[in-house]
């Protein structure tokens, strides 16, 4: 039992027990990359299909980029906030 401090306010204050140790971030800097790689190859993918479809497989795999990039981005951002706030 720990000794009593002078005053009770204190002593919930001053005589706490120390804190637990906080786990180490797990942030993985391999896997933002291929969440970002694979979100705008999807992107580049499915416009390619499209364009293709359309009649240019080229000007669709770069409006997919142009959507992909930011899509992207956006993805690793939602998955990764917490470390890069």
């Amino acid at each position: 039992m720990p000794e009593p401090c002078g005053f009770p306010v204190l002593q919930g204050l001053l005589c706490s027990r120390r804190m637990e140790p906080s786990r180490p971030s797990s942030f993985q800097p391999a896997g933002a990359g291929a969440l970002l790689i694979g979100t705008t190859a999807g992107s580049v993918g499915v416009g390619a299909l499209i364009g293709w479809g359309a009649g240019s497989a080229a000007i669709g795999a770069l409006v997919g980029a142009v959507i992909g990039i930011p899509a992207g981005i956006f993805v690793v951002y939602r998955r990764y906030r917490e470390y890069l706030a």
